[in-house]
């Protein structure tokens, strides 16, 4: 059973006035646009279909909050690095989600979604930064990771941990398809909302 089956979709934001009300605890999703952040979203609140998968990566520059109970939240930021979306709007992108890093009190930690095949790429490090400079947690999600080899996903998950130098930062593999990682990711998602803020920084 669902550790949140009452989940539902809140509001979405396409600016800094449009978002949900900063009471309560939240964890952000973030991660390039095909690094299969919606897909990890849905496997981990098993809810099929509340984050919308798109066959157009970069396709969504929304904030999307989900209500998981009542002040507890998961927010689904929009997908980034896709070399198609327009210049005008990954400008607007990266002011949102500066004034959403820069802003949120009830943020208490950044589940962050990146491919096992490419590791950790420049924008996945300036989203750690951006969430650390808040003193808040972060843990990585290497999606994908039944399309390596155990070698291989076992390199990637160590080099991983030596970038991610921070004891703020914690590391795991991950698979909707293999249906690999899944309570550990919800472990932490769990703890995260559930315990002290404060413990964040």
């Amino acid at each position: 059973m669902s550790l949140y089956p009452h989940v539902r979709f809140l509001t979405s934001a396409a600016q800094a006035g449009q978002l949900a009300a900063d009471t309560g605890r939240e964890v952000a999703f973030a991660g390039r646009s095909n690094a299969g952040k919606s897909t990890a979203i849905n496997a981990i609140v098993e809810r099929s279909g509340l984050a919308r998968v798109s066959r157009t990566p970069g396709r969504t520059q929304l904030i999307n909050f989900f209500e998981l109970v009542p002040d507890r939240r998961l927010v689904d930021l929009p997908g980034y690095g896709y070399a198609k979306v327009p210049e005008k709007v990954q400008a607007r992108w990266l002011e949102l989600m500066e004034h959403y890093f820069n802003t949120r009190e009830s943020l208490v930690g950044l589940v962050l979604i990146v491919d096992s095949r490419r590791g950790l790429g420049q924008q996945d490090a300036t989203m750690l930064e951006w969430v650390l400079a808040r003193g808040r947690l972060a843990h990585v999600l290497l999606t994908k990771s039944d399309k390596l080899n155990r070698q291989d996903a076992s390199r990637v998950l160590k080099e991983t941990n030596e970038s991610c130098r921070d004891a703020a930062v914690s590391t795991q593999l991950f698979s909707a398809h293999a249906k690999q990682g899944f309570d550990q990711a919800r472990s932490v998602l769990a703890q995260w909302l559930d315990g002290d803020a404060t413990a964040a920084g």
